[in-house]
């Protein structure tokens, strides 16, 4: 007999009420993240420094010229673990962007680029192994990471630009990158979750070996 945990069964008309509540609660909680997302667009905005020298596979470029014509651009940015070590955090986010994500983006005039502190050539040669097309480009050897603040971690940047001018609009890092993160929303989903330590869960759900 298979000892593996399982949520109570019942017949439809119980799992339906119960489904009716939660959604409720879920009804109430995306209201909040639309109210939360209203208070995101009223931020004030702080002017950044737009002369840092980006290495990138087609040439130096400055933080104007990663918008590539457009008004905002939203930067993920790759912790530098040094050389051939990859933060799988960073690693399992990237993996989590489709191809089309770039252009997506662009028809509500963002760009997206993912920035790293590792010299160009790690950062070519992993995404070449990894298969990845997403536009990545190098800060080695600026200080474009220490003046976001991310203290050596990941963040999530966004920037707007006026002109010739660039802004820091929001920056967000830890668990507030999960809801760009298509697999581990869809993962949330599920009945076992993450299946990791810190979740909430009934006892014996199962756990990721780590």
């Amino acid at each position: 007999m298979s000892t593996q945990a399982l949520p109570p069964i019942v017949d439809a008309a119980e799992w339906q009420r119960d489904r009716d509540a939660l959604l409720l609660e879920e009804k109430a909680a995306t209201r909040l993240l639309d109210a939360l997302a209203a208070k995101r667009r009223r931020l004030p905005m702080v002017e950044f420094r737009n002369d840092y020298v980006f290495d990138t596979a087609t040439g130096p470029r400055t933080l104007l010229d990663l918008f590539d014509g457009r008004n905002q651009l939203a930067v993920y940015q790759f912790m530098d673990r040094g050389p051939e070590h990859f933060c799988p955090g960073c690693t399992w986010f990237t993996k989590n962007l489709p191809d089309k994500t770039p252009e997506m983006l662009a028809e509500s005039e963002v760009t997206w680029m993912t920035i790293s502190d590792m010299p160009l050539s790690q950062i070519e040669a992993y995404k070449a192994e990894q298969g990845w097309t997403i536009p990545f480009v190098s800060s080695h050897g600026t200080t474009f990471s220490q003046d976001c603040g991310t203290g050596g971690l990941f963040q999530f940047n966004a920037f707007l630009r006026s002109d010739d001018r660039v802004f820091r609009t929001y920056s967000t890092t830890g668990r507030g990158v999960d809801r760009v993160m298509f697999a581990t929303n869809v993962v949330d989903l599920m009945p076992y979750g993450r299946q990791e330590e810190w979740e909430d869960s009934p006892p014996g759900w199962p756990k990721l070996q780590t």
